[in-house]
């Protein structure tokens, strides 16, 4: 029986070694490489040209959805599937729009691993419930725009609105009129509120959040 062949990509050692274990210990799959970049994925998938793709999305320099484009563009049959600690609607529509068939939380690894390989490498696409409760519940919303997202990462590091405008070389009033237009579109009571829906959902990373 051929084994499904996987290459994980992530930049954490411990997590590459615990997916190592539970693959290998497999009969019927076997982890042929691994990747701690976006650049080195691209490099180990032309050369091993793996059944599976296990993707970590924030990685250093490339990003994963970066990675998944660029090796979807040369190998467009690629099964890749995201692994994130993230739920959020957001970021998975991102990843896949860039390709992605498959879609693993961290926290479900233990449960969900070994089946959703079988599972994408078998041709099928696999979305926890979770993910796909957010999907459909947002599926029919403003998706905020690409000037309302530079405005919000700034209210995520507490810079008030006259420095946003500076920064941005717009008017203050244009400034507050992207601030409602924000505040509408997530459903948000006022800045702080958007900036925890705007993580939640896959906007904002958690760590553009400052400290003022």
């Amino acid at each position: 029986m051929k084994k499904i062949t996987v290459l994980i990509v992530d930049d954490h050692p411990f997590l590459r070694e615990g997916i190592a274990a539970a693959v290998n210990g497999q009969q019927d799959m076997v982890l042929v490489g691994e990747a701690s970049s976006g650049e080195e994925a691209l490099g180990t998938f032309r050369r091993l040209r793996p059944d599976v793709v296990l993707m970590d999305l924030n990685l250093p320099g490339m990003s994963g959805i970066e990675t998944m484009e660029a090796i979807r563009k040369d190998f467009p049959s690629a099964r890749i599937v995201v692994l994130t600690a993230y739920r959020g609607d957001v970021q998975a529509t991102r990843a896949f729009k860039a390709g992605a068939v498959g879609y693993l939380l961290k926290n479900m690894l233990r449960k969900e691993l070994l089946d959703t390989i079988r599972a994408v490498a078998a041709g099928r696409k696999r979305i926890p419930v979770e993910v796909a409760h957010e999907l459909v519940q947002h599926s029919l919303d403003d998706a905020l725009t690409d000037r309302e997202i530079q405005v919000l990462k700034r209210v995520a590091q507490g810079i008030p609105n006259k420095v946003i405008a500076a920064e941005m070389n717009l008017a203050e009033p244009t400034v507050k009129s992207h601030l409602q237009n924000i505040f509408q579109k997530l459903g948000a009571n006022d800045r702080t509120h958007a900036v925890t829906i705007a993580i939640r959902r896959g906007y904002l990373d958690p760590d553009q959040r400052g400290g003022g």
